[in-house]
């Protein structure tokens, strides 16, 4: 089968398109999907350049192209451990079920399907425990692959598949922060990044349970977010303090952290809420220890998520209550050009490449 494969810790010439990759063959529990659409993340990228190593302290636009000098491999992944190369990367997967594996039913065979991208089956449904697909298995990057029956979803609707395709890893990692930090009706919610995925999806989400957003983005995306759901766009690189009142947000979701994080704690309300799911902005941030419980602060690190989660997010797309935020598409043999556009910035939504047939 035809493929991208991801041979080590680096820059894109790490990814390597190949067409005698041996399709997988489903073990007992598993199914085989024929891939259709495959959605492009931050994480990605981060795995590729080992962006999760304790060696790298800054932003991950800074090594999206190139890799880290300071990446150690040991602990370079989601899991803190080293991953296994070579890897078919890829958490967004749609596609059919084609082939199935013992103990699972034949009917399944036809189904149309999203992949949950936190795989609790192969750590045993431990609390807090989870495989990222592409990351600690082989994902969607390729025209087969694998995964666990029970965390593979047949979704009824009448999205297409790339629209499909855009919501396992960026949908599931909004609707975990909206679920940890009990996001509520009438509350004011402050998204950063909001333009990328994860930020437009929790839009979406926040506003889908009743709250008011406040979102930050660059400027020229504020009528794209609006659409969404903001109620309120805030352009990057503005103080917070110029567009919202001290202590007038309920949650924070947060996916930039870096300079600007002690603005967020400032505008959060006593008792507020603050979860946080990427860094990309930089992970090493200034944290004022008596700002955090002074106002009684709760902070929420956003990884691993509870069944609820991708299992909510089949029932939103099946009734109709989000949409998708495709902002183009790119066959697979291209997925290089797809991640320099993805790491420009310059485009809203998810960027999804199509899968060879």
């Amino acid at each position: 089968m035809t493929g991208a494969l991801l041979t080590g810790h680096g820059g894109f010439e790490k990814l390597e398109i190949r067409d005698d990759l041996p399709v997988p063959e489903p073990g007992p529990g598993e199914v085989l999907i024929k891939v259709a659409a495959a959605g492009i993340n931050n994480t990605d990228i981060n795995t590729r350049i080992g962006w999760y190593s304790k060696g790298v302290t800054s932003a991950t636009s800074a090594g999206g192209a190139e890799g880290y000098e300071t990446t150690n491999d040991d602990d370079a992944s989601w899991s803190g451990t080293a991953l296994t190369f070579p890897r078919i990367q890829g958490a967004d997967c749609c596609g059919r079920i084609v082939a199935v594996g013992e103990g699972v039913s034949p009917d399944r065979i036809g189904e149309r399907v999203l992949v949950r991208n936190m795989l609790r089956s192969y750590v045993g449904y431990r609390p807090c425990e989870c495989w990222t697909f592409g990351s600690e298995c082989d994902g969607a990057f390729a025209q087969y692959a694998k995964a666990p029956a029970r965390e593979t979803y047949k979704v009824d609707c009448d999205w297409s598949d790339v629209e499909l395709a855009s919501v396992p890893c960026a949908y599931s990692t909004a609707e975990g922060m909206v679920h940890r930090a009990r996001v509520g009706e009438g509350e004011h919610v402050l998204i950063t990044g909001a333009s990328g995925g994860v930020g437009s999806a929790a839009i979406q989400l926040a506003r889908r349970r009743g709250a008011r957003v406040s979102a930050i983005a660059g400027q020229n995306k504020a009528e794209q977010l609006k659409a969404l759901g903001a109620d309120h766009v805030i352009p990057r690189g503005d103080r917070l303090a110029d567009h919202i009142e001290p202590q007038s947000v309920d949650v924070v979701l947060d996916v930039v952290a870096g300079p600007a994080f002690p603005e967020l704690l400032q505008v959060l309300k006593r008792g507020g809420r603050y979860a946080v799911a990427g860094a990309i902005a930089g992970p090493i941030v200034e944290l004022d220890v008596r700002t955090l419980y002074l106002k009684d602060l709760t902070f929420f690190g956003c990884t691993f998520q509870e069944d609820e989660v991708f299992e909510n997010l089949i029932s939103y797309i099946e009734r109709g209550e989000i949409r998708p935020n495709v902002a183009g598409t790119w066959p697979l043999e291209q997925i290089v050009d797809a991640q320099k556009e993805f790491l420009s910035k310059s485009t809203g939504g998810k960027l999804v490449l199509t899968i060879p047939q």
